[in-house]
């Protein structure tokens, strides 16, 4: 895979648009993902994923092919959340994006299984509290622990997306962890 998306990098900056299409098609829901893990609304993560494609596009003459397109790509859309985090920290409440924008309840969006109505009702509390906690991580933190545990990215690609040592991503995850245990202790 990496080799062709290598491929398709190198044919879409020669001006190949079938080639760029064929980049946003392979990692448009993967980007989309990533904004809204991290910022935790869909409509934003979604412009996320559309302000990714447009860096992407404008830059792809400083993408450097001795890496892995990849890393490149979640770079661009992590520091663009990263922004987005920034610029909205003292304007908005984290906790108050869940919901916005009409979209559905958390709850009706669990899969039908065979379990109990009450069961199904814990587990939806439990996705929305680790939700919660994982939105009100420092960035920091949230970064990275979205990277590994959301995309499974190891610790190399982390430390290659966020252009830290990986000394650090093992510091930030574990601090993370931490952070997370203790917020989700008071729920259980």
């Amino acid at each position: 895979m990496e080799l062709v998306e290598k491929r398709l990098a190198a044919r879409a900056r020669t001006g190949d648009r079938e080639a760029f299409e064929e980049l946003v098609e392979i990692y448009k829901d993967k980007i989309v993902q990533l904004g809204y893990r991290m910022l935790g609304n869909k409509h934003e993560a979604e412009e996320v994923a559309q302000e990714t494609f447009i860096r992407v596009y404008v830059n792809l003459n400083k993408y450097d092919a001795t890496h892995k397109f990849s890393t490149w790509i979640y770079r661009i859309a992590s520091n663009i959340c990263i922004d987005r985090i920034r610029k909205r920290r003292h304007a908005y409440s984290l906790d108050a994006e869940i919901h916005q924008d009409g979209e559905q309840n958390l709850y009706a969006a669990l899969p039908d299984t065979s379990k109990s109505p009450e069961e199904q009702a814990v587990l939806g509390e439990m996705q929305v509290a680790v939700h919660d906690a994982v939105m009100s991580l420092n960035p920091t933190y949230r970064t990275v622990m979205v990277l590994r545990y959301f995309h499974d990215m190891s610790l190399q690609e982390i430390s290659d997306v966020t252009n830290l040592p990986v000394s650090t991503i093992k510091t930030r995850i574990h601090r993370g962890r931490e952070a997370l245990r203790k917020k989700l202790s008071d729920i259980s």
